[in-house]
């Protein structure tokens, strides 16, 4: 019984540090979209006009999140998941056993898929709106969010730097089929969380049965403390 429950134990800690894994993955910055401005018109009269001087270009991070946000949200239902196996028992142990093993499928899946250039363009841009300067230029600085709004449309390209904390998303999530698999396996075998509860309230009677039959034995003149009852 106490391997069976540590291996219980385990498979938990397992699923939990993998759903954990993924979520810190996909916080990270997976790559880093660089916008060059567009150059700036020459003056028809440079005697009454300066050149104007060219905007700075805008290097934005993207993260994991941005780019891939199933996989963080499969993570979290593999946590609910787990809570659910400690839960339950046999058959339907084994069906959220299964649930879980799908849902680490889908999140390595996801957090495997391609990035492409585009999706990381289009995930900077939407960041680089929301706020009021969305990244750091490579020199110079900013004069508002019209100058940042230039910048931002004109011609982008993506470098993938988080090539790192993209498989150590796709291990989280592999670790939580695996958890899925090792639970429709093993996981009817496992203890019920609310098992020894059970038995000790059919082991012995409620308080509440326990005065009602102290205040009979009394009435009867006999006395409730003493082994087989003694008449006083």
């Amino acid at each position: 019984m106490p391997v069976i429950r540590r291996e219980f134990v385990l498979v938990l800690l397992a699923g939990a540090v993998g759903a954990g894994l993924v979520v810190l993955a996909v916080r990270q910055a997976w790559a880093e979209a660089i916008f060059t401005p567009p150059r700036p018109l020459p003056a028809q009269d440079k005697a009454i006009f300066t050149p104007p001087r060219p905007l700075p270009a805008q290097d934005i991070s993207v993260t994991g999140q941005q780019l891939v946000p199933l996989a963080s949200a499969l993570a979290l239902a593999a946590l609910a998941c787990l809570a659910a196996v400690i839960a339950t028992r046999s058959v339907t142990r084994r069906a959220v056993g299964a649930l879980l093993a799908v849902l680490g499928a889908g999140a390595a899946a996801a957090a495997a898929a391609g990035v492409r250039t585009a999706t990381v363009l289009a995930a900077a841009r939407a960041s680089a709106l929301d706020g009021p300067l969305g990244g750091s230029t490579t020199s110079g600085a900013s004069s508002g969010g019209a100058v940042h709004g230039i910048v931002i449309s004109g011609a982008g390209r993506a470098v993938l730097a988080g090539a790192p904390w993209r498989a150590a998303a796709v291990a989280g999530a592999v670790v939580i089929l695996l958890a899925g698999v090792a639970t429709v396996w093993r996981g009817p075998r496992w203890p019920v969380m609310s098992s020894r509860f059970e038995r000790s309230q059919r082991a012995g009677a409620s308080p509440r049965a326990n005065t009602e039959s102290m205040w009979e034995s009394l009435s009867r003149d006999v006395d409730p403390t003493v082994d087989g009852g003694t008449r006083t």
